[in-house]
């Protein structure tokens, strides 16, 4: 039995629709999105900012303690401590980089 014009058309539109579909999905399913930079640095950073930040403290209470003058660690005073604590934030903030 022929098949109407009508119905014909419909089903060729259709059947582009779904060609059109499929197609998008592959190309949906194709594309990447670009990675991040690698994040090697971060490690040995947050843990070297850290640790600066740590013997910063130390170098500041023992010199503070025993009257050893160094030019700048006495000339700062207590902004020492800042500086010392502002290292290990500044460590756990490069931390959460970590992946």
């Amino acid at each position: 039995m022929p098949e109407s014009r009508v119905r014909k058309a419909a089903a060729e539109k259709k059947k582009l629709n779904t060609q059109a579909q499929v197609a998008e999905k592959r190309a949906e399913r194709t594309r990447t999105v670009a990675a991040p930079g690698s994040r090697q640095w971060v490690v040995p950073t947050f843990v070297t900012v850290g640790l600066l930040g740590v013997l910063w403290l130390v170098v500041y209470y023992i010199t503070a303690s025993t009257a050893i003058t160094v030019p700048v660690m006495t000339a700062l005073g207590g902004w020492n401590v800042l500086i010392g604590m502002g290292g290990m934030g500044l460590a756990f903030v490069l931390a959460t980089l970590w992946k």
